[in-house]
C-alpha cells in the first residue's frame, strides 16, 4: 500500500481550497484541453463554472484527484518528503465518475468511467498514460470495480490511439453526436474489464 497516491513521476491529491482555485481557472481557460475533454458549448468560464467543475470532481465522483508532477526529491526515490521545500506542480485532473459505482441502487454493477483533463503544455509527455494506468490500478485493485470505461471525440485522434495502446477495447460509437468546428463528429467509447486489466498487469 506504500505510495498509493503516487506513480513514477506523478502524485495525486485532493482538491485544496483556495490553493487550487487558480489551477481550476487555468484548466477552464485552456481552450484546447477543454474542447478535447468536454462537449459543452465553449464559452469564457465564470466563477459558477469553476465551482461546478470543482464540486463535481471533489464531491460527486467515486474518486477525483489533482494530477501533480512530483518534486524532484520524491521522483528520485527519496523517502524524506520533509527534506524538500518544493511543492508538487498541478498539471491536470483525473476522476472515476460516480455513475453506477456510487449510487446504492446500481453499485452492484461495479462500473465507472474515467474523466481526464491535462493542461495543453503538459500533453504529449506521457503524463496522461501514467495517470490512466494509476487510476486503473486504483479502480480495480483498491475500489473493486469490474469495468472501467473511457471515451473520446473523433476529432481527437491522439486520445483514441492512446486508449487503444493502453489496452482499452473499442465498444462503439455515438455517430455524429457532436457538432465541432463546422462539422459532425462521433463520440467513441472504450472500456476495460477487470480480467483484461489483470492480463495486462501480468505482462508488465
Amino acid at each position: 500500500m506504500n505510495h498509493l497516491f503516487r506513480s513514477a513521476r506523478l502524485v495525486y491529491r485532493a482538491y485544496e481550497s483556495p490553493e487550487d482555485d487558480n489551477f481550476f481557472w487555468q484548466l477552464a481557460q485552456d481552450t484546447e484541453a477543454e474542447i478535447n475533454s468536454n462537449p459543452k458549448l465553449p464559452k469564457p468560464p465564470d466563477k459558477k463554472d469553476i465551482e461546478e467543475s470543482r464540486k463535481a470532481y471533489s464531491e460527486k465522483c467515486l474518486l477525483g484527484v489533482v494530477i501533480c508532477i512530483a518534486p524532484a526529491s520524491a521522483s528520485s526515490g527519496s523517502t524524506d518528503e520533509s527534506a524538500s521545500t518544493e511543492k508538487p506542480i498541478p498539471i491536470g485532473r483525473i476522476a472515476l465518475d460516480g455513475g453506477f459505482a456510487t449510487q446504492t441502487a446500481y453499485a452492484r454493477h461495479r462500473s465507472s468511467k474515467i474523466g481526464l483533463g491535462i493542461l495543453a503544455k503538459y500533453q504529449n509527455q506521457g503524463y496522461g498514460s501514467e495517470a490512466i494506468r494509476w487510476i486503473l490500478d486504483w479502480g480495480f485493485r483498491i475500489a473493486g470495480l469490474h469495468r472501467i470505461g473511457i471515451g473520446c471525440f473523433s476529432w481527437n485522434d491522439g486520445a483514441r490511439r492512446l486508449y487503444e495502446k493502453l489496452g482499452f477495447v473499442l465498444e462503439g460509437r455515438h455517430r455524429e453526436a457532436l457538432w465541432h468546428d463546422g462539422g459532425w463528429h462521433d463520440i467513441i467509447e472504450f472500456a476495460m474489464l477487470e480480467d483484461e486489466w489483470k492480463a495486462l498487469k501480468a505482462h508488465d
